[in-house]
């Protein structure tokens, strides 16, 4: 059920795991692993999580698209800024 509330709630809107948590009131853990398993759902239908990567504000490194959830510090220059990833659910384009 939950799922299925991330799928419409996420197409064409990018948010942050924290936002889509106080959006739908439940802790954070839940809602990543509620989007690990949407990921693994999504690869049977015409439609792909699109993943902003974090990004660290003072440097500009860039973490792994992977990484759902805010990481703690930058491993370059070790600040604490740290832009949320941003997740969406988009039609996948053939071509």
């Amino acid at each position: 059920m939950f799922r299925k509330d991330l799928l419409e709630l996420l197409r064409d809107n990018p948010m942050s795991v924290a936002e889509i948590a106080r959006e739908v009131r439940v802790p954070v853990k839940e809602v990543h692993d509620d989007l690990r398993h949407l990921l693994q759902s999504l690869r049977h239908t015409g439609q792909e999580m699109d993943v902003t990567p974090a990004q660290c504000r003072k440097c500009g490194f860039e973490f792994d698209a992977e990484k759902l959830t805010k990481p703690s510090k930058c491993p370059k220059c070790r600040a604490t800024w740290i832009r949320e990833p941003l997740i969406e659910i988009r039609n996948r384009h053939r071509g």
